[in-house]
């Protein structure tokens, strides 16, 4: 009993597997599944259904590399599904053209997450006001005037900052990306 034990501690659990996997690439899959959705709320909904048909196929899945594409494949699956039931409003796009950008979004994946990765760092490299700033700003449950309030600031000034800081970090994600900064 005791051998039995000790290996299943050398066995990794394939749900907590899935959720590490999951976790790495859904900023990339939401971006893509957000390019041939017109609504937030859609998004929601087909990152939910692909999550699930995730999980249910993940057995299948004999090389864990490959789960961006992979999952990004059930995400072009998904995003059909979406359209047929969403198809009663008047700004679903043609099969035909969600295909191309699920096509398109799938050959995309690497690039999109080397970008998160290099804003990672670009913004790791703001001094640390600019950086809380930034992650304050974008941070679901604050407003630009709240931020404003707290800061004794006004909203346009803020929206100045923000500017500034936005090109900042593109700036350095050009450079890094063109391989001018390491």
């Amino acid at each position: 009993m005791e051998s039995e034990s000790v290996q299943r501690k050398d066995i990794p659990d394939p749900h907590e597997t899935f959720l590490r996997l999951w976790t790495r690439h859904e900023p990339e899959l939401r971006a893509f599944v957000r390019s041939c959705c017109p609504k937030a709320q859609e998004v929601d909904d087909v990152m939910q259904e692909v999550g699930i048909a995730a999980l249910r196929k993940f057995s299948t899945l004999t090389d864990h590399d490959a789960f961006g594409p992979w999952a990004c494949l059930i995400a072009r699956y998904e995003l059909l599904s979406a359209r047929r039931r969403f198809a009663r409003d008047r700004l679903v796009l043609a099969e035909d053209i969600v295909q191309r950008l699920a096509e398109e979004g799938a050959d995309e994946l690497p690039l999109r997450q080397q970008q998160l990765q290099t804003l990672d760092q670009c913004i790791k490299k703001l001094p640390r006001e600019r950086r809380e700033l930034a992650l304050a700003a974008y941070a679901k449950e604050t407003t630009i005037r709240e931020l404003a309030a707290q800061l004794k600031r006004t909203e346009g000034s803020m929206y100045q900052l923000l500017s500034r800081i936005r090109k900042e970090l593109h700036r350095c994600m050009e450079r890094t990306l063109s391989g001018a900064e390491s």
